[in-house]
C-alpha cells in the first residue's frame, strides 16, 4: 500500500466575505477531488490542538503525525534544519521576515504593507541578509538566508523571553502594538530601527522601486524557538517517508523526522509555483518510499493576500495535481490510499490563520468508503470527525 497525503496549505475557508456565502473549496472546479470524495470518505479533522497557536507549524507536524504538545519547540527552529543551521539546546532561533511597511520615519507610526516584500526573490533576500549579518551581528547575533522573503536568525546560548507577532497577522496595520515586547524587546527593536537605515537605501531596494517591486525596507522578528527533537518517521509508522514542498519550514519537519527531502525546480510556494513538477516528483517519489506528503502553499499565500480569486485557482490547479498522482497510481496497479486536505483555514476576509475543524477526504484504492459526499467545508461536517492532526495517518493505515 502506497500512503500520499496532498495538503493544500490555508484551503478552507469562511462562508462570508468577497465570495458571499460560498468559500473557495464551493467554487472552484475541482472534479477529480469531488469524484475522490464521493468514493471515499469526507469529514471535518482538528489540525490544531487547544491552546496551540493556528499556525502551518503546529498543524503540519500533527497531520504528519507528531504531537506538537510534545514535540514543537518553534517554528524558527524547524526552518532553520532545512537552512542547515547548527544549532545547540541553549540557542535561540527566530524566523526573519523581510517585510514592507510605510515610510513614516517614526517606526512605531508605519503600517504593514507586505509581510513578504512582494515576494521577494531568494538571492535578493540572500544578499540583504548578508549584508545584515555583516552591520548588525555584532558577535551576539547571526544572521542566514533562506527561501524568498523567510530568514532566520540565531542567537547563541540565550533562551530569550521576549514575545513576538507574526507579521501576516497584521496587515494594513499600524505595527507600534506589535512590536516586540517583554524582556529583552529593546534589543529586537533596536536590530529592526538599524535594519530600517540600512535597507532603505540598499542598491537591492531601489532597484525593486524602480521596477515597481516593494522594497524590503524592515526586518521583522518571529517564530522563535530552540532546537527540536523528533523521533524518526520510520521508527514511529514503519513507513518510509519523503516530503515535497517549497518551503523550509515543511524541510526542516522532514529533515528533523528522518524523511527525504525532495525538492522540485520552479517550486516558489505561491500561485504561480511549478504543479506539474510536484505531481510527478511525487508519483515518482513512490517508487522507494511508502509514504508521500506533497505541500503546496499557494491557497495560504492567496489567503494572506484576500486574493480569491487566486485561492480558487490554486484549488484548481491542485486538483489537477491530485488527478496526475491518481491516474498514475492506477496505471501502476499499486494499491494506495489518498488524504487531501489543508492545514487550516486561511479565511480571505480575516487573512490570517483560524483554528477550526478543516475538512479531509480518504480514498482508500482496495476499499473505496463511497460516502457519496463532495469536499467542502459544509459537506465534510456530515462525515467524521478526527479530533487531531496526527489521526489522519492513523486513520489512513485502518482505513
Amino acid at each position: 500500500m502506497k500512503y500520499v497525503v496532498i495538503l493544500g496549505d490555508g484551503m478552507a475557508d469562511f462562508h462570508r466575505g468577497a465570495l458571499g456565502n460560498k468559500t473557495p473549496l464551493e467554487i472552484a472546479k475541482k472534479p477529480t477531488i469531488d469524484r475522490l470524495a464521493a468514493l471515499g470518505q469526507v469529514g471535518l479533522i482538528k489540525t490544531i490542538d487547544e491552546g496551540l497557536e493556528p499556525g502551518s507549524d503546529v498543524a503540519n507536524l500533527s497531520v504528519i503525525g507528531y504531537d506538537p504538545r510534545v514535540y514543537y519547540t518553534g517554528r524558527s527552529p524547524l526552518e532553520a534544519l532545512s537552512v542547515g543551521v547548527n544549532m545547540s539546546d541553549n540557542d535561540t532561533v527566530f524566523r526573519v521576515n523581510l517585510v514592507t511597511i510605510s515610510d513614516e520615519q517614526n517606526l512605531q507610526d508605519a503600517t504593514m504593507l507586505d509581510y513578504s516584500a512582494g515576494e521577494i526573490a531568494t538571492h535578493e533576500a540572500h544578499q540583504l541578509m548578508k549584508d545584515l549579518h555583516d552591520k548588525l551581528s555584532g558577535g551576539f547575533i547571526n544572521f542566514y538566508g533562506g527561501t524568498s522573503y523567510r530568514n532566520i536568525a540565531l542567537l547563541p546560548n540565550t533562551l530569550c523571553q521576549t514575545q513576538f507577532t507574526p507579521p501576516h497577522d497584521i496587515l494594513d496595520k499600524k505595527i507600534g502594538q506589535y512590536l516586540p515586547s517583554g524582556e529583552g524587546s529593546a534589543i529586537f527593536i533596536n536590530l529592526m530601527e538599524k535594519s530600517k537605515s540600512i535597507l532603505e537605501n540598499h542598491p537591492i531596494n531601489l532597484a525593486r522601486i524602480e521596477q515597481g517591486k516593494r522594497p524590503a525596507n524592515l526586518i521583522w522578528f518571529w517564530g522563535k524557538g530552540t532546537k527540536p527533537k523528533l523521533p524518526k518517521f520510520e521508527e514511529l509508522y514503519n513507513l518510509k517517508g519523503a516530503v515535497i514542498s517549497a518551503v523550509d519550514l515543511l524541510k526542516g519537519i522532514a529533515i528533523g523526522c528522518g524523511m527525504k527531502v525532495i525538492n522540485v525546480p520552479g517550486a516558489t510556494g505561491n500561485l504561480h509555483t511549478n504543479f506539474a513538477g510536484k505531481a510527478k516528483a511525487c508519483y515518482d517519489a513512490l517508487n522507494d518510499h511508502d509514504y508521500v506528503y506533497l505541500h503546496i502553499e499557494a491557497p495560504d499565500e492567496c489567503g494572506h493576500q484576500g486574493d480569491a480569486q487566486g485561492k480558487i485557482q490554486s484549488i484548481e490547479k491542485i486538483d489537477e495535481v491530485v488527478d496526475y498522482i491518481m491516474k498514475n497510481l492506477d496505471q501502476s496497479g499499486q494499491e494506495y490510499c489518498i488524504a487531501v486536505l489543508p492545514d487550516h483555514a486561511t479565511p480571505l476576509v480575516l487573512r490570517t490563520h483560524v483554528n477550526e475543524p478543516v475538512p479531509f477526504l480518504v480514498f482508500n484504492s482496495a476499499r473505496p468508503a463511497k460516502c457519496g459526499l463532495s469536499y467542502t467545508e459544509n459537506e465534510g461536517a456530515k462525515g467524521v470527525y478526527l479530533s487531531n492532526g496526527r489521526a489522519l495517518i492513523q486513520y489512513m493505515m485502518k482505513s
